[in-house]
């Protein structure tokens, strides 16, 4: 179950048709995959997911709305929006590549 609905996002993004709805949920898709992959926690063992990540999740499902490639301000390359990365900080219990037990 995702933690955030295509309705839900398709009302974040001000999407009132069906027409992208299959780009839409790839994007809520990927968004929940970074959010896991960052933090080493499984969405499916928050019960129920905190409203501040239902909200990163909702922001970086815009982001990747909005901006379909990397993003460069300066020599800085923008993978997420600094408001995702702060409350996926706030959740991590491991970095990339790191075991994590199944229980978190």
């Amino acid at each position: 179950m995702s933690s955030v609905t295509l309705s839900l996002a398709k009302a974040h993004l001000r999407v009132d048709d069906g027409s992208e709805d299959e780009l839409i949920q790839l994007y809520i898709d990927a968004a929940e995959a970074w959010f896991e992959n960052f933090t080493g926690r499984k969405l499916a063992k928050f019960d129920p997911v905190p409203p501040d990540v239902r909200r990163a999740i909702l922001n970086l499902v815009g982001f990747y709305y909005a901006v379909r490639e990397s993003v460069t301000f300066g020599d800085a390359v923008r993978m997420v929006p600094f408001d995702v990365q702060h409350v996926a900080n706030s959740h991590r219990v491991a970095h990339f590549g790191e075991e994590v037990e199944d229980d978190i």
